[in-house]
């Protein structure tokens, strides 16, 4: 009889799975001979390939409990890897969400976008690159540090007697209004015309505007956002890619401060935090992608007529040309609004001023509690004389104009 202390054979429900071993080897260790070695045991056994896509979905589920959503990981994903851990994680992230419901609209759109964008899947390759490229996403997915946590987004009260009127604003007009915005700004961008895309601008500014407006007043007279369960100001974020990222920032925080929201930036992490009411964040993402889209098709004409006369454009140029182009339209935007306001609280609409003046004063407070200490960022490369005036004129070009307000 054999005694038990010395007995040599081991145990195999103590044994260590594939997994565990590999991440012993390759996750806490930062060089590529751990990772070979991690990879190595993973190519090794098939059965293992299971456990590791769940043990990968443990990952996500930690990144979501830090307060990172399914947009954010994806596009840090891209920032710090290639195209093939990115088809990796998007696949993971799937595939996480399962067939549970999503926790609020925003997320469910973010799954929404990610499915359309994922494409093809992660093409076939060899069992150890495969693993390879595994190993080096958990590592990421591992090193992911705690965000702020975004609110859900929440929106007034609906019902006519919330209004205070005989009329109804709820989510179908809402849906509707967004859609006419998006109609015509994407008429702006498609136009090679630029009267035609500046009444387009204006005309979507005009719309959202209103929109704000009326969404406040709608707000301001439901009991339900006097006892904290109506519209509250909230957050999203917002991807703010490469290149020229400091310039984009600063376009982002111009269209944010003139719909009533406030943006901070993440350079480490290519987003930033934009911080309003739910009708003013939507507005926001809508017109600073459209912007960008102009922005870019302006700098582009701008670089063509330069190259034309002899002249080569560079990085500098580039970031000149969109720096400016902030600058101005975030002034052409705000005077946009300020108008559109004026006019409204003109309407016999004299109690909408110190509605939309504490509006901003639920805004500043809900960011500072998030970010109670932010640093100013200072626009370096704007050194381009030519770029800078280009940019200048292309806002000029794309600027909102008066017009009578819609009803």
């Amino acid at each position: 009889m054999s005694d038990p202390t010395t007995d040599p054979t081991p145990d195999p429900s103590t044994d260590p799975s594939t997994v565990e071993r590999a991440f012993a080897a390759a996750l806490y260790a930062g060089t590529d001979t751990a990772l070979d070695t991690g990879a190595s045991l993973l190519a090794a056994d098939p059965g293992a390939d299971a456990e590791l896509t769940r043990r990968g979905e443990e990952f996500l589920a930690a990144a979501w409990r830090r307060g990172w959503q399914p947009a954010d990981v994806v596009r840090y994903v891209r920032r710090e890897l290639d195209e093939t851990h990115v088809r990796l994680v998007s696949a993971l992230v799937l595939g996480e969400a399962g067939g549970r419901p999503a926790p609020h609209p925003r997320w469910a759109a973010q799954l929404a976008e990610l499915a359309e964008q994922a494409g093809a899947p992660v093409p076939r390759t060899d069992r150890f690159s495969r693993a390879t490229a595994v190993l080096e996403l958990y590592r990421l997915l591992l090193t992911l540090p705690a965000l702020e946590p975004l609110d859900p987004p929440r929106r007034a009260a609906s019902s006519a007697s919330a209004a205070g009127s005989s009329s109804t604003s709820g989510s179908g007009s809402n849906s509707r209004m967004l859609a006419r915005i998006r109609a015509l700004l994407a008429k702006a961008e498609a136009t090679g015309y630029p009267q035609e895309a500046e009444a387009l601008s204006a005309k979507a500014q005009e719309l959202m505007a209103r929109h704000s407006i009326d969404e406040a007043v709608l707000a301001s007279g439901g009991t339900a956002a006097r006892d904290g369960g109506g519209d509250a100001p909230g957050a999203c974020r917002i991807g703010v890619d490469p290149p020229y990222e400091t310039a984009k920032a600063v376009l982002l925080d111009a269209v944010a401060s003139a719909n009533r929201c406030r943006a901070v930036w993440h350079e480490e992490f290519g987003f930033s935090t934009v911080v309003g009411f739910e009708a003013d964040l939507e507005v926001v993402e809508l017109l600073h992608t459209s912007l960008l889209v102009q922005a870019t098709a302006a700098m582009t004409a701008a670089e063509a007529a330069q190259r034309a006369g002899g002249r080569r454009r560079t990085k500098t140029f580039r970031q000149s040309f969109l720096a400016a182009y902030a600058h101005r339209m975030g002034d052409r935007l705000a005077a946009a609004v300020r108008e559109q306001t004026a006019e409204a609280a003109g309407e016999g609409g004299r109690d909408l001023l110190p509605v939309l003046a504490a509006r901003d004063v639920a805004v500043t407070e809900h960011l500072e509690r998030m970010f109670p200490k932010t640093v100013t960022t200072r626009l370096r490369g704007v050194s381009d004389e030519a770029g800078w005036h280009q940019g200048t004129a292309a806002a000029d070009r794309a600027r909102v104009e008066r017009h009578r307000p819609l009803r």
